[in-house]
């Protein structure tokens, strides 16, 4: 059944637009409240793929259906009237076939109403990249670090770190960009590769882990609100709500024991009928 949602303000090409006027705006989310709260204060809204390992607790993104990214798609396009909603295609949805990844990608929108979709790789999925903006669909790409390709690469390592490893990553860059992606998230490089990817696209790069450089940046909020112990020495820590809802739980805990909560101005009270 297709999701019927308000215009947002935000577009894929608005996205676009932005390269060179100002830096671009950010974050991922998975749910309703959390996409409120975002909102007013972003550009652009990914529900990452991510969110198998921050809210599901896989150990990877390989496991991540086509049916949990439009649940949480919708979710997030729900609570999103300003900024512009992309959602990732999950592993094995869409490198079989440019056929493939049309169908998937266009029941991704029909069912949750996102103005677009996130697809991973470079060089080798440009024409399905093609395949894919000739027919309606804006697509966001990813090079760098690919975590849907961590077993390929060994692990979740940046990329790029040494001059001789620059050329094929820059050449998926060249190629998502002639393939007509509105933006490009570039993930886990060394500056001097991101800035070098920045000048030479048309799109507007996204840095993850890639400097200031980019034309914008983002993080996943669960790692920038504290929300784990472990995070990425790329990420800023903007607040510690893991402390917070520890807090609250052990207070909350602490006085159902005691039986001091509920209160009476918790509790109903009985209505006396009028005679």
């Amino acid at each position: 059944m297709s999701a019927i949602k308000k215009v947002k303000h935000m577009t894929a090409p608005k996205i676009r637009a932005l390269k060179g006027e100002r830096p671009v705006v950010c974050l991922t989310a998975y749910t309703t409240p959390v996409a409120q709260i975002l909102d007013p204060h972003v550009d652009l809204l990914l529900v990452g793929d991510s969110v198998g390992m921050v809210l599901h607790g896989l150990e990877s993104t390989l496991a991540v259906t086509l049916e949990m990214m439009i649940m949480h798609g919708a979710a997030v396009v729900r609570g999103a009237d300003h900024a512009c909603v992309i959602i990732d295609m999950p592993f094995a949805s869409y490198q079989e076939s440019p056929e493939q990844a049309y169908r998937n990608a266009a029941r991704l929108m029909q069912e949750t109403g996102c103005a677009g979709v996130k697809l991973e790789g470079g060089v080798e999925m440009a024409e399905t990249i093609h395949f894919l903006t000739a027919r309606g669909i804006p697509v966001m790409g990813h090079v760098g670090l690919t975590p849907q390709s961590f077993n390929s690469f060994g692990g979740y390592g940046a990329r790029g770190r040494r001059q001789e490893q620059w050329n094929p990553i820059i050449e998926d860059a060249l190629a998502v960009n002639e393939a007509g992606a509105f933006a490009l998230v570039v993930e886990g490089v060394a500056e001097p590769l991101a800035q070098e990817i920045t000048t030479k696209v048309e799109t507007v790069t996204i840095g993850i882990g890639a400097s200031p450089v980019c034309d914008g940046q983002i993080l996943v909020t669960e790692d920038m609100l504290g929300l784990f112990d472990r995070v990425p020495s790329f990420v800023k820590q903007y607040a510690n709500i893991s402390a917070d809802i520890d807090a609250a739980a052990k207070e909350y805990s602490a006085e159902v024991r005691a039986r001091t909560f509920p209160a009476a101005e918790h509790c109903y009270k009985m209505r006396i009928e009028e005679k």
